[in-house]
């Protein structure tokens, strides 16, 4: 015990003193909406094969999104701007000039077998689509070679990845990996050229990338005549940095755009938030966690003080391991934030809740024996709990693009924070303090000595809440009936990212201040107008599709505020969560819901698992319900509150669940039903408590946030209620339901019972 509380210490310190070392030195990188960044707006160019409408502009512009994510650029913006122009917006990139270039290029990839030496005097002939004449070109030392048509081209290559060779000590390299019809190509253009000797020019392959030789390496000595490299995948060497290494491979494996694009405007903007909007966040984000903190305080004393020094440990560790990573910070980004925070705060309660009943339970009671078997019990929920949103970030990750995968990001590292702060630093830091002499004279300072007043309360009155769980099923589906109601008399009111709009610039007489612009826009009905400072007297308004009344009112609004103002750009944008990014944002959050379905149902049974996910639906139906009847806005900021709804709803299950299964584990005899109830009487003590930490935060934000969080915080206010309500009043009465039907309850599968016989069978 006392040697695995020490490896417990001297890990908490490691963490925190690296942590606190890189938030020191690392800073980290603010998205647009808080810092601003850099803007380049491109142009699609017509080709003899190819013309640059605006089909093929957004072809392009899916292209560029992936390009955006290989360079590791987390929430980016790209919107097509009328017909044939794409806006992309970049927070965070330190060279704006490197990353046009590499947005720009049409990395048309191909490979040709070289049939010798040029003369120094030859002329350069590029190539040329639809020619079939020998190319010159100089490779990487000069030398110019003479070079077939092209055998293979990037249609063929499947996808490409920088590495470092530390076995050798090489450096880095580029490996490509071919499709099918690429590995074949692949194996007889350099079993070709292994039927030359070595050293002649002729046993080299030249890869060419647009109109330059980015390497041609010889074909290696071990490679058969006629047989050639196998496998499908190849490596191309050649001295690179780590940069050069990265930026080939993304242009490899980002794959060729339908259509040349020309960089017609590049220059660095504003943040579309507001300072006095990021200030009254921060002081939101600050009292709401005071008053949890409190709170936490007040129901937990002692044991509460030090949960909550461990939180203030939590932010550090997220804080460094979001510099440490590179990863970009923006507001839809934070939603990641606020669900690792609840799981932190539940993580304790569930832990202090447990010791709670074990101290109760003892014949000679102690508040360390109590703790210790308090995080003993509690480790089965907290690991499903986690284990289920890391299932779900991954997946979110991997799948989707853009501002999914920004959330993605900051879920994971904010449920790998909240774990060390939860499991590892609270426990040495309360298992230190229970010990002392002062507190075990008077346990009741621990906070861990009383049972509570809402467990007393449900002692006493012991209500039996699932003796009739259809009802409470009926009441479920009579809030769904409103919600797709609201859904279908109202409608979904989708923002900006969904739907374009309109984006117009002006140039004014005199400096104006973007938060005088938003505040004036919002005055006159355009509360959701998003006015970035696009240079010293330049401003840039996007809103929804306006009339020509609307658009003459903010320019006569803008007017007002700079002296005179200019329209120099007026333009109809596309929608910046384009067709294929909420595709795959759906298809994401389908597996990721499956893969939860699939661990639930191995870890609780199938009907555990079905009976979440149909809870889980329940929340998210009755929330787009909500915000249909309130009108509100379904937009990105919509979409990260709802996955964070998501995952607080299916933790709250899963602690439920957990301990239905204990109490079913304990005695088998027990019907579902009284389970069920006994289970939901013991877990709603942590209910509310976890429920009150993250509300007292929201409450805060919705308050003190302004605007810009209003909407954000109202989406979790209402799902997190909801979601509270479903993981007890749903889930678990679809749980008994299901298994009424199923004929097992979700621990004890039904057997067939042995066919009775005259005697008793022979046995071996």
């Amino acid at each position: 015990m006392i040697r695995s509380n020490k490896v417990r210490a001297m890990f908490a310190l490691i963490v925190i003193a690296l942590s606190v070392y890189i938030a020191v030195t690392v800073p980290v990188r603010l998205g647009l909406d808080l810092r601003g960044g850099t803007q380049i707006v491109l142009e699609t160019k017509s080709t003899s094969a190819v013309k640059a409408d605006s089909a093929a502009t957004d072809r392009t512009l899916e292209v560029l999104r992936g390009r955006v994510d290989a360079l590791g650029v987390a929430e980016p913006t790209l919107v097509r701007s009328g017909s044939n122009r794409i806006i992309v917006e970049l927070p965070g990139v330190q060279d704006p000039k490197k990353a046009a270039d590499v947005l720009g290029r049409t990395a048309q990839l191909t490979f040709h077998p070289v049939l010798g030496v040029a003369d120094p005097g030859a002329k350069t002939v590029k190539p040329t689509p639809g020619e079939s004449k020998e190319l010159v070109l100089p490779d990487e030392s000069g030398q110019k070679l003479r070079l077939q048509k092209a055998s293979l081209t990037g249609k063929d290559v499947k996808g490409a990845d920088a590495r470092f060779d530390q076995e050798r000590g090489a450096g880095w390299y580029v490996t490509i990996d071919f499709n099918k019809a690429g590995s074949r190509g692949w194996a007889k253009l350099t079993g070709e050229a292994a039927c030359k000797s070595l050293g002649d020019p002729m046993r080299r392959v030249a890869i060419v990338l647009d109109d330059r030789i980015i390497s041609s390496p010889q074909v290696d000595a071990q490679v058969s005549c006629g047989v050639g490299i196998t496998g499908g995948s190849t490596q191309i060497t050649g001295s690179f940095t780590d940069a050069e290494a990265r930026e080939l491979a993304l242009l490899i494996s980002g794959g060729a755009l339908p259509v040349p694009v020309e960089t017609v405007q590049q220059n660095t903007v504003g943040p579309t938030l507001g300072a006095a909007a990021i200030k009254a966040t921060a002081w939101a984000a600050v009292i709401g966690t005071a008053l949890t903190a409190l709170f936490i305080i007040s129901v937990y004393r002692l044991t509460g003080f030090l949960a909550t020094v461990a939180l203030a440990c939590y932010g550090l560790i997220s804080y460094a391991a979001l510099a440490g990573l590179g990863a970009t910070l923006t507001l839809p980004g934070l939603a990641g934030f606020v669900l690792a925070i609840g799981m932190a705060v539940d993580a304790n309660v569930l832990v202090f809740e447990r010791a709670r009943e074990e101290y109760a339970s003892m014949h000679r009671p102690s508040a360390r024996s109590a703790l210790t078997a308090g995080f003993r019990n509690a480790f089965s929920a907290i690991a499903d709990s986690n284990i289920t949103t890391l299932i779900a970030a991954g997946l979110l990750f991997f799948l989707s693009t853009g501002p999914v995968r920004g959330f993605a990001v900051t879920l994971a590292i904010g449920v790998v924070a909240s774990m060390i702060s939860a499991l590892v630093i609270t426990r040495v830091l309360a298992e230190f303090a229970v010990s002392r002499r002062a507190v075990r004279r008077r346990p009741k300072i621990s906070g861990l000595a009383n049972t509570g007043r809402v467990r007393d309360f449900l002692v006493n009155r012991n209500p039996q809440l699932m003796k009739r769980p259809r009802r409470w099923l009926a009441a479920s589906a009579i809030a769904l009936v409103l919600a797709g109601t609201g859904i279908a008399v109202r409608g979904l009111n989708f923002g900006l990212e969904f739907t374009g709009g309109r984006l117009i610039e002006y140039s004014t007489s005199t400096t104006v201040s973007p938060d005088r612009a938003r505040s004036a826009l919002a005055d006159v009905g355009f509360p959701n107008a998003v006015v970035q400072s696009s240079g010293d007297k330049e401003l840039t308004v996007r809103t929804e599709q306006l009339t020509y009344e609307e658009a003459d009112k903010i320019t006569k609004t803008i007017d007002s505020l700079g002296g005179k103002a200019e329209k120099i750009r007026d333009e109809q944008i596309g929608p910046s969560i384009g067709e294929e990014l909420r595709r795959n944002a759906l298809i994401a959050l389908s597996v990721a819901l499956g893969a939860q379905l699939l661990y639930l149902a191995a870890r609780f049974r199938f009907v555990f698992g079905t009976a979440a996910v149909g809870a889980l639906a329940h929340d998210v139906i009755i929330l787009l319900g909500a915000f249909a009847w309130l009108g509100k806005p379904i937009d990105a900021v919509f979409l990260a509150a709802l996955l964070t709804v998501i995952g607080y709803s299916v933790n709250d299950s899963v602690v439920v669940f957990d301990r239905i299964r204990e109490l079913l584990q304990r005695n088998r005899k027990t019907p579902l039903s009284e389970a069920c109830n006994s289970a939901i009487l013991q877990t709603l003590p942590r209910t509310v408590n976890t429920g009150m930490g993250a509300l007292l935060i929201l409450a805060a934000l919705a308050v003190l946030g302004g605007d810009s969080l209003t909407d954000f915080a109202l989406a979790l206010l209402i799902g997190i209620v909801v979601g509270t309500y479903s993981s007890v009043f749903t889930a678990t009465p679809l749980a008994i339901e299901f298994s009424k039907r199923s004929g097992a309850t979700p621990q004890r599968p039904q057997r067939r019972k042995p066919a009775r016989r005259s005697a008793p069978a022979a046995q071996v």
